[in-house]
């Protein structure tokens, strides 16, 4: 795992939080005191306090995962890497598709902290954590003597955008399973100027959705669209199985809804057939219900009631 501060050199040598926090000073003459001191913790930990063993947990960006490993190294300063990429831990990446929704909603909401280097301890995180990785339920800790305090004050989350659609992400998940997934992905469908067909609850034949554009549906493009509502990620037989589906069909393209995600196997292969298929993960499914809300079935909206609200973004 890498951090950024590229305008800082090795810090092989710096054996003190005085030092580091000189250094900073140097590099960041006009930095406010109180933004080199959440600087230099974050540092300071990233160097001393994270031990080998120790648990790293990851939002990733490109899709609505998050990727847990194990700290295998020390400090390292790795001047072959880019520039904002040289201050690196050796980290054993034990899972990388691990879906947001598999996380409670306080887990997420520590995890879209301020900090880009924090302790996560409360609610017993770490258990819970491991739980998940081994496939368990996290439970929440329901009494204050469960709960173990922060090493770090709470944060408001960075990213009120995000912490938005894991609010309606988990809404939906415990709302629209099954079938009731695959009506949702229907509404959106339509919403989006398609005319659809959605197989009966039961045996669907390899295909949830069939969708064409144009008065009758019949117009290109022509969609066959297979939908898994479960919370683990889907393997490579699903995609393989919906491309045939799409040939059998006769249509052009293929739609693979999994509201848990796609291990790197199908990930990889959806790439080579990137002009055929397309993945929608739990993510892309709730970014098309925010941006075509105004268009879904009335009865759609009175199921997932959203408003849309504005707020200034700072200039920070």
């Amino acid at each position: 795992m890498v951090i950024g501060w590229e305008e800082l050199p090795d810090l092989s040598t710096v054996k003190t939080r005085e030092a580091l926090e000189a250094l900073f000073f140097e590099k960041q003459p006009d930095a406010k005191p109180a933004r080199i001191a959440n600087w230099v913790g974050q540092i300071w930990a990233f160097k001393y306090k994270i031990e080998l063993g120790d648990l790293v947990v990851l939002p990733l960006k490109r899709q609505r995962a998050i990727a847990i490993g194990k700290i295998t190294s020390p400090y390292q300063y790795r001047p072959e890497l880019p520039p904002d990429a040289r201050h690196t831990r050796q980290v054993k990446w034990i899972r990388k598709d691990l879906p947001r929704q598999s996380f409670d909603r306080d887990l997420l909401f520590s995890l879209g902290a301020f900090k880009t280097v924090c302790q996560i301890q409360r609610n017993n995180a770490e258990e819970r954590i491991q739980a998940i990785l081994e496939g368990r339920t996290s439970k929440l800790p329901s009494t204050p003597s469960e709960i173990a305090e922060p090493v770090v004050d709470a944060e408001p989350p960075q990213d009120l955008e995000e912490f938005t659609r894991d609010q309606i992400g988990t809404y939906i998940g415990q709302r629209f399973r099954g079938h009731d997934l695959a009506r949702l992905v229907t509404g959106l469908l339509n919403a989006q100027g398609y005319k659809t067909e959605m197989a009966s609850p039961g045996a669907d034949g390899g295909v949830d959705i069939i969708a064409g554009q144009g008065l009758m549906g019949f117009d290109p493009p022509r969609l066959c669209v297979q939908v898994k509502s479960s919370d683990q990620p889907v393997d490579v037989d699903i995609l393989r199985a919906l491309q045939g589906t799409v040939q059998s069909f006769g249509a052009e393209h293929g739609l693979l809804v999994a509201w848990g995600g796609f291990k790197q196997s199908v990930l990889t292969e959806a790439r080579k057939g990137f002009f055929k298929i397309r993945l929608w993960d739990s993510g892309d499914l709730v970014n098309g219900l925010m941006q075509n809300y105004d268009k879904l079935p009335e009865d759609i909206k009175a199921e997932l009631p959203l408003k849309r609200i504005w707020m200034l973004v700072p200039a920070e």
